[in-house]
């Protein structure tokens, strides 16, 4: 078929984006237009319904939807004939889905409610709109006709074929079921014509509801949860995206923006809803357990009657009631009928008809429920029993089971069940009860609480056909339906009995189911569901139930060939301790981030789970995650394992030690209050070191921590006692396993993996509080967490909390979450509920064990959980107490347990209870071994039919009167005992003396709720009374004396009874017992187990308190009994000798363990444990036969150490199977130490590079070079003897090593190999390394020329190391420079800044010691990430001069980064300033830098010490002019790098000193005295290297020193201000001019011309030139300077007036002669017509004459003797030559001037 929509325009990645959303509808918007067919509109819909959930999204995010709604309507069928062919059935079926996925809290009540009413009806017309259209409804007999052959037909799974003649009748007229009419809640119709208007209604209201779908799809509040729906979830669908996770760092937890499996939870109700099997009737068919398991009888040996009973339940589903099916048994003729069905002559089916609720929880409909199949010799009067008890449910229960519907057809009994709405239940009444013996109480208490009732489904019947050993799901009261159906978060209390667990783990089955159900095509992911719990046994039995379950589920769809496949399945596990199965064979990753969907569900104990969690903490950097990790290891290091506290370890190692502390206390609630209270509270999460302080302990509330409330000193004086032992044996308990885990997380180490989506804890109590936060932080749904225990029971050691501390933790959780973060929607509180039921026990016993609780209550309000009184189902036998008898005289113990010749053997099911293993003991040497002996702890989790529980008050730490504290709970007399007797003390005078007793009583509970059916009660002390009345009081107890009958205690079983109790007993680690179980069911094998495992428990309790050879002793014991025991199941034999081969190691018998592991197939280990025995030919062996087997890593290990053995022996040679070639004999011996050998070997076969590599891997570089030379024609030997040359010399001679070293020791040796190098072979860069090494090693007088020579070549190359050596070789000891030329000296400078700029790089670079350049330039060695070695006289090590400010000592400890970084960087900075120092100083001493006036103009110098350079009139020209200006420029560049490497210099005074002076320089060198020396016009940067970066560092300088320039501290101030005027104006600082303080606030009075007139301002003006009175303004300041004979510089003064007079020249000559040839014929020099602003004729020339006078003043003082008062020059006073010179100057101006 031709597709009309391009659906690769709706992929879920397109529409992501709004553009590709826009042209998908565009393109939806054509096809309409061009579809003109109802067909192509049909085809179009169909084409979209083909992608889940497009066509939902679409309609929700399209404007113009409209336009397909009214096409889909105007397709709409006509007939209705049409309808179930047509698109609409799959548009109506497939929104149905859409709609019903999202999760109910996103929608309006309204609209949830509608979308569950739609589904429902649409799930159910369309069959019947088929019927309707297609059956014949004319004749009367048609259904009568359908029904006969159905209920005649054979048993689905017997079914043989038929013949086609019956074939085609029954295809041609199609038979009319009436369920289908039934379901929709409409009658048959008995008419076509009324069938015909039925099918056109119904299609009226199809029209309806799929106008109401399309309206709710355009709903807003649907828009983001469709979006979610296909956009999100269909893109993410093949790599599932987690949500984020946001962990806070404190008590707050994990919260995930979107829950990624919620929509399971929607339709969880109908998961756990089974219909009948194939071809069944309406009437829904409950089954009980003893019925089930004698269909399964029957199956295995009669299939007759297996297949008569089911035709029998057959008949009874399809209401065919007749007389023979619907007896009445029970002899009543009220209440609650039972009946049974006549199947045989004497076999029959009992049952009643029930009323149980509708999956949906809306209607209550009839059901069959079958008690029984048995012989109508074995009815008997316990259905009167039945229905007695049944009636007690009230007269609206009884009504609706006696009700029945009229029949089908009148005249007939054939009848459909009836439906009601949901019960209103009356107030019922407890009938009396009925005198019923013992046997027939046992019998309904199995019929109406131990047996569960499942539906006769198909999965059912195929698991009897497989015989499949599955379980299936049974109908749950209405309390535990509301548990499983909850939508949210819960806590679940009830007391032991009442089916938490069963809820936990149907919840569990509803939403697996649910997703299997509706995950196909829906892109849903797979539900992380995880159950929690600390018992092994537990979490294993849990996992098998739930197995079985699942199971059990798949059967339906199975044919008779695959059923058949299927009996072969069943495996026996083994009786093996699971605790011992390595982690690794469980299926299960070892760590929880390799976890993927198809490991959930997963059942887990807390341990193994946090385990998971700890080896992804491992791989993290976090400082607490391997601590964390290896408190959580499972390792079979006895190190590790010993390290662990248990309880058993504290009462063994610990507790014996803690004597002097201990006095009247036991060792469980001890350890319960420091792991639960001290360590495990959630206070205890507020301190860092995860305990509580002394203060905080001992403050607690006695009414909410009532244990120990009057011992809080001593128990924190043992605790602490407890701490400093742990300590100091490096162990670990429970708690500091969790606190360290929750600090990594909480820490900010993430939990890498998804967090799972539902998370369930059972057995809560047992858990410590710090545990829940740990276990929340590892789910991501807030409303997925699932609570569930009862603190009565809190008995494990180590736990001790309140269901309401947990839920206020947990509260407070997320709260703390919540305000964090911000949700899409709110999250619903989690609700509370409690089950009261108690399925174990039947009510003598419930009640019993209830008072108890009240008492704890009653006093202890706070220290347990108030709940409702739990109840049994049925009454029964109260417990027995035996009383009033007399020790003294008669042992009763005889009348109990038998004398010694003829002594009672108890039964497989039966148990006596002692306090403790004291009282087991001596009870045992009493009465011997009767039967199963426990301690209360030890029984906790066990069930027996009977329990004695012996001399509880006798053992009692308690005494008499804190007994007869229960009395106070007694209202009114008891018959027998007088006032007196009742009186109790006042518990309010001194409540912490009793809470003891708390204790007790909980510990009481626990006995009584072990027993199923009968409890006694054997004690005869005094401390027993109080409870004996108080139970008296209440009728909750038979009292026994000897004067009464005693009741017959032990009862006889059969041995596979006992065997069955054996195994449960081994599989809780009660070995012992279980040995007596063994034995009793005459089972030796087995009882060789069980005694080997006692033998390993007693083994482990000498550790750390017996002596290490009795240790070893003891665990040797324990490993021969493993060895001889014999393995049944597939995989025992082999745990046996994995748990021997364990055993063996702990008694230090390494060859033995190497022995059975070998036996149990475990290799590796054999491998180990055969080389730490020193047996190394096993160990080859084994690597040799089963390498293959064995880590990778860990074979490798081995092979190495047996090769490294036998290699290192003389006179023994290696097996051949070590080594499989020469070569890989060489390879091995290069890498493993036996370096003298084999370097023989390689030179032997001339392999010199090889023995030249193994010389440098030894350390030994010299011989490596030597050996490399052997090979000379070898390039590449050549170039790496090269390399590891330079690497020796950078290491001996690095950075500041002086030439002298060169010349000794290794390195004069390395020097000498140097020369051995045919350098042509070597590149340039190494040619020239090992150049610049022996040219300063080659003789005492440095060859500079050639370092500088090769300094240039390798910065030219970017080589900056080699260059900084180099040049600082060659600065090392400055040259003398007074005869240099001015291209040498500008030479020298250009190499000095090059050198200092390298110093500076390295000073200030970020990570210098991250440069390996560095590193080998300064002899730094890196031995780690963070850890250097610095070579001995390196120049780091050695300080370069008495500068040096920091006091670190040589030393030979290695340096960390940031300290040898630090120490790097000072040296260098310290020595760039001491070699600037030096440079200046010779600069300053160099004549170049101040040439001689004289020498300049008269050619002749008079001064015989002059210090200046003569330089000849004829030499000077603009290149000379430029030189000098550069070598200045490159000073100041030079001192900058000093000044930036110590920025705190520029405020020293001798610093800004140097500075002017500088400046000073630099101003000479650019207005020369003479005007033959040049002038600014000459100025040619471009000739000058580096000019720009000197300029720039020049006007920095001028500016700063105008800044800083101040009168008072200028020794020449009006010198240096013109000389800072004439460069800022000239090179662009004037700004800084405006706003110095040297021009603004600071202005000496005597250069006050006038007031208000300051002639720096007016010199400024002047040189400026930018006003019009610029040229008056200098006028007027130069006269006030000459006229008052201030002293200023003779040169700068002669500036200032050229300045002057250029600006009135220029201008007189534009005021004059306007126009572009203004200056034409001028003659003026080219240094007049510099400054922008001098061409403006605007400026006033008025006052020339003034200045004429002012020279004219200045030339007759100049030509005075007394000149050299006022006028100063450079470096040089003023001499008579002077004066001339500068009258000349003048006299030029003037003639210049006109």
């Amino acid at each position: 078929m031709v597709h009309i929509v391009d659906l690769s325009m709706f992929s879920a990645e397109r529409l992501a984006h709004p553009v590709g959303l826009a042209d998908a509808l565009r393109h939806l918007e054509l096809l309409l237009v061009v579809s003109n067919t109802d067909g192509a509109v049909a085809q179009i819909v169909r084409e979209l319904l083909s992608v889940p959930n497009l066509f939902g999204f679409l309609i929700s995010v399209w404007p113009n939807s409209k336009k397909l709604v009214e096409r889909i309507f105007s397709a709409f069928p006509k007939e209705p004939a049409l309808i179930p062919q047509s698109f609409v059935k799959d548009l109506l079926l497939k929104i149905s889905h859409t709609l019903f996925s999202i999760p109910p809290d996103l929608l309006s009540t309204d609209l949830s409610k509608n979308i569950g009413q739609f589904r429902q009806y649409v799930d159910n017309v369309l069959p019947v709109l088929a019927m309707l259209c297609c059956a014949d409804f004319a004749s009367e007999t048609s259904i009568t006709e359908g029904r006969a052959e159905s209920v005649d037909e054979d048993i689905p799974f017997l079914k043989q074929k038929v013949k086609k003649q019956r074939r085609k009748v029954k295809q041609a007229a199609a038979a009319v079921d009436p369920a289908l009419f039934f379901k929709l809640g409409v009658p048959v119709p008995t008419t076509n014509e009324t069938a015909r208007r039925m099918a056109n209604d119904i299609v009226e209201k199809l029209k309806l509801d799929l106008d109401s779908y399309l309206s709710a799809l355009s709903s807003p509040e649907l828009a983001i949860p469709l979006k979610n729906a296909y956009v999100q979830l269909l893109s993410d669908h093949s790599t599932r995206e987690r949500p984020r996770t946001v962990v806070e760092p404190s008590t707050s937890v994990v919260v995930e923006t979107q829950p990624s499996a919620y929509p399971t939870v929607q339709p969880m109700k109908a998961a756990l809803y089974f219909d009948n099997a194939d071809g069944f009737g309406e009437w829904r068919i409950l089954i009980g357990t003893n019925a089930t398991k004698k269909l399964r009888e029957f199956r295995g040996s009669d299939g007759y009657k297996f297949k008569i009973v089911v035709k029998k339940i057959k008949e009874l589903s399809n209401g065919h009631f007749s007389d023979d099916n619907q007896k009445r048994l029970d002899g009543a003729r009220s209440g609650v009928p039972i009946f049974e069905a006549k199947m045989q002559r004497d076999l029959r089916l009992v049952y009643q008809i029930d009323c149980v609720p509708d999956h949906d929880g809306e209607i209550e409909r009839q059901a069959i429920k079958i008690y029984e199949i048995c012989t109508h010799t074995q009815l008997n009067r316990i259905w009167d029993a039945m229905n007695h008890h049944l009636s007690g449910k009230g007269k609206e229960y009884i009504q609706r089971c006696t009700y029945r519907n009229p029949p089908v057809h009148p005249g007939d009994k054939v009848y459909l069940p009836a439906v009601f709405p949901p019960e209103v239940h009356d107030v019922v009444v407890k009938p009396l009860p009925l005198a019923l013996g013992d046997q027939e109480m046992d019998q309904l208490h199995s019929l109406l609480v131990l047996d569960k009732y499942i539906t006769f489904s198909q999965a059912l019947i195929n698991g009897l056909i497989a015989m499949k050993d599955v379980q299936h799901v049974f109908e749950l009261s209405p309390q535990e339906r509301k548990i499983v159906e909850c939508t949210t978060s819960c806590y679940v209390l009830g007391r032991s009995g009442t089916g938490k667990t069963t809820t936990m783990l149907f919840k569990m089955l509803g939403i697996q189911r649910a997703w299997q159900l509706h995950s196909e095509g829906s892109g849903m992911p797979r539900p992380r569901q995880i159950f929690v719990t600390k018992s092994h046994v537990l979490a294993t039995k849990v996992e098998e139930y739930f197995v079985k379950l699942l199971d059990s589920l798949s059967l339906a769809g199975y044919t008779l060939d695959e059923l058949a496949m299927l009996k072969s399945r069943n495996v026996y596990r083994g009786l093996v301790d699971n605790d011992d199965v390595p982690d690794a064979q469980s299926g299960i990753p070892q760590r929880y981030s390799e976890l993927e969907d198809h490991h959930f569900p997963l059942f887990l104990t807390f341990d193994r789970l946090v385990r998971m969690i700890a080896a992804d903490i491992l791989d993290t950097d976090h400082p607490g995650a391997e601590r964390a990790t290896r408190l959580f290891a499972r390792s079979q290091d006895p190190e590790v394992l010993d390290s662990f506290v248990t309880y058993e370890v504290f009462v063994h190692r610990y507790w014996p030690r803690l004597a002097h502390l201990t006095k009247c206390l036991d060792p469980w609630p001890v350890f319960g209050e420091i792991m639960g209270i001290i360590k495990g509270s959630e206070l205890s999460l507020q301190f860092d070191n995860g305990t509580l302080d002394k203060n905080t302990y001992c403050s607690l509330s006695s009414r909410t921590n009532p244990t120990f409330s009057d011992q809080r000193e001593c128990l924190y004086a043992l605790f602490e006692a407890y701490s400093k032992l742990k300590r100091h044996h490096q162990h670990h308990d429970i708690a500091d396993r969790t606190h360290a885990v929750l600090k990594a997380l909480l820490g900010g180490t993430p939990l890498k993996g998804p967090r799972v989506d539902f998370l369930y804890v059972d057995e809560a109590q047992d858990n410590l509080l710090i545990d829940a936060l740990l276990l929340r932080l590892t789910c991501s749904n807030p409303e997925g967490l699932f609570w569930a225990g009862d603190t009565a029971q809190t008995i494990s050691a180590g736990s001790s909390f309140r269901f309401d501390d947990l839920k206020a933790f947990l509260y407070r959780i997320e709260v703390d979450q919540a305000s964090h973060n911000v949700r899409e929607r709110a999250v619903a509180p989690p609700a509370s509920f409690q089950l009261a039921i108690n399925y174990r026990s039947h009510g003598g016993i419930v009640n019993c064990a209830h008072s108890v609780i009240e008492l704890i209550a009653r006093f202890w309000p706070n220290s347990i959980d108030s709940l409702q009184p739990e109840r049994g189902v049925v009454d029964g036998l109260k417990p027995v107490f035996f009383t009033a008898w007399d020790k003294d005289t008669v042992r009763y113990e005889q009348f109990l347990f038998g004398t010694s010749d003829s002594h009672i053997e108890f039964g497989a099911d039966q148990c006596i209870l002692v306090r403790d293993e004291k009282a087991k003991e001596k009870l045992q040497q009493q009465v011997g071994n009767i039967g199963v002996i426990m301690t209360l702890y030890e029984s906790k989790g066990l069930e027996f039919n009977d329990v004695l529980l012996y001399n509880f008050f006798e053992d009692s730490t308690m005494d008499l009167s804190r007994w007869r504290l229960v009395l106070a709970a007694i209202d009114g007399v008891v018959e027998g005992y007088k006032p007196c007797q009742l009186q109790a003390p006042c518990f309010e005078r001194d409540e912490t003396r009793y809470v003891g007793l708390c204790r007790e009583l909980k510990l009481l509970y626990v006995g009584i709720t072990r027993a199923r059916k009968n409890m006694w009660i054997v004690d005869t002390s005094d401390k027993g009374e109080p409870m004996r009345i108080f139970w008296t009081s209440r009728s909750q107890i038979q009292i026994c004396t000897p004067e009464t009958d005693v009741p017959h205690l032990a009862v006889s079983s059969t041995p596979q009874e006992w065997a069955e109790s054996g195994r449960s007993l081994f599989q809780h680690k009660r070995y012992t017992q279980a040995m007596h179980c063994f034995g009793r069911a005459n089972m030796p094998r087995e009882v060789r187990v069980a005694e080997a495992y006692h033998f390993r428990e007693l083994a482990r309790a000498t550790i750390g308190i017996a002596l290490p050879s009795e240790q070893c002793r003891a665990f040797s014991k324990a490993a021969d009994a493993f060895v001889s025991c014999d393995g049944e199941a597939p995989g025992e034999k082999l745990q046996y000798y994995r748990v021997a081969a364990e055993c063996y190691v702990r008694a230090a018998e390494d060859r033995k363990a190497a022995d059975a592991y070998l036996s149990a197939e475990e290799y590796e280990l054999a491998a180990k444990c055969y080389r730490k025995a020193g047996i190394f030919n096993k160990t080859v062996d084994v690597l040799k036969s089963h390498s293959e087997k064995m880590s990778r890593e860990s074979a490798d290990e081995l092979l190495t150490v047996c090769r490294l053995y036998y290699c290192s022996k003389d006179d023994e040679k290696p097996p051949s199977s070590l080594f499989s070639s020469l070569e890989e004999q060489l390879d091995f011996l290069e890498a493993y130490g036996l370096d003298v050998a084999l370097a023989v070997l390689y030179e032997s076969q001339e392999r010199y590079v090889e023995a030249a590599e193994l010389h440098l891997s030894e350390g030994k570089p010299l011989d490596a070079i030597r050996a490399f030379l052997k090979d000379k024609a070898n390039q590449h030997a050549v170039r790496r003897a090269a390399d590891i040359l330079l690497g020796c010399l950078w290491e001996h001679c690095s950075f500041g090593v002086a030439p002298k070293e060169f010349r000794t020791g290794i390195p004069k040796t390395l020097i000498s190999l140097s020369h051995q190098l045919p350098l042509d072979l070597l590149p340039l860069r190494v040619r020239d390394e090992i150049k610049m090494f022996q040219t300063v090693a080659a003789a005492e007088e440095l060859d500079r020329a050639t370092l500088e020579e090769l300094a240039v070549s390798f910065f030219g190359r970017e080589e900056n190391t080699a260059a900084l050596w180099c040049l600082n070789h060659v600065f090392s000891r400055l040259p003398h420079l007074f005869p240099a030329t001015l291209e040498e000296f500008a030479l020298f400078l250009r190499n000095f800044y090059t050198y200092s700029h390298l110093l500076y790089a390295v000073a200030f670079h970020n990570d210098p010691v991250g440069e390996r350049g560095i590193r080998k330039l300064f002899g730094i060695t890196q031995l780690s990430d963070d850890q250097y070695d610095l070579q001995a006289g390196s120049f780091i090590l050695t300080t370069p001069n008495a500068e040096s400010t920091t006091n670190d000592a040589q030393t030979n400890a290695p340096y960390t980064h940031g300290r040898v970084t630090d120490v790097l960087k000072e040296r260098v900075r310290l020595h760039l300033r001491h070699q600037v120092n030096a440079e200046t100083r010779l600069c300053y001493n160099a004549e170049i830098f101040s040439p001689c006036l004289s020498f300049v103009i008269n050619g002749s110098c008079n001064y015989a010490r002059c210090k200046q350079q003569h330089v000849p009139l004829s030499s000077l020209d603009p290149a000379q002019y430029n030189a000098r200006v550069g070598i200045h420029l490159q000073q100041m560049r030079i001192l900058q790098l000093k000044y930036s490497a110590f920025p705190g210099m520029r405020k020293w005074d001798g610093v800004k000193e140097e500075i002017a002076n500088c400046i000073d320089h630099l101003y000479e060198a650019f207005f020369p005295p003479s005007h033959a020396q040049g002038s600014l016009a000459d100025l040619d940067l471009s000739s000058i290297q580096n000019s720009y970066d000197g300029m720039r560092v020049m006007r920095n300088w001028v500016r700063s020193a105008i800044y800083s320039l101040h009168p008072r501290k200028s020794a020449d101030f009006l010198s240096d201000i013109l000389r800072l005027i004439k460069l800022s104006s000239v090179f662009g600082e004037s700004d800084a001019l405006r706003s110095a303080n040297c021009v603004r606030l600071y202005r000496p009075v005597e250069l006050f011309r006038h007031p208000g007139h300051y002639i720096v301002e007016d010199m400024i003006y002047s040189i400026q030139s930018f006003k019009d009175t610029s040229i008056s303004a200098g006028i007027f300041g130069l006269q006030h300077i000459i006229r008052n004979n201030h002293r200023v510089n003779l040169s700068v003064l002669c500036d200032c007036i050229e300045e002057t007079l250029s600006a009135f020249v220029i201008t007189l000559r534009l005021k004059n002669n306007p126009g572009a040839d203004s200056l034409h014929d001028v003659v003026l020099p080219r240094s007049w017509l510099i400054g922008n602003n001098k061409f403006d004729a605007r400026k006033d020339v008025r006052f020339i004459n003034h200045l004429l006078d002012d020279i004219q003043y200045l030339l007759e003082k100049l030509r005075s003797d007394g000149a050299t008062e006022n006028f100063s020059l450079m470096y040089r006073i003023v001499t008579p030559i002077h004066r001339n010179i500068f009258i000349a100057r003048i006299c030029r101006m003037l003639c210049l001037g006109g």
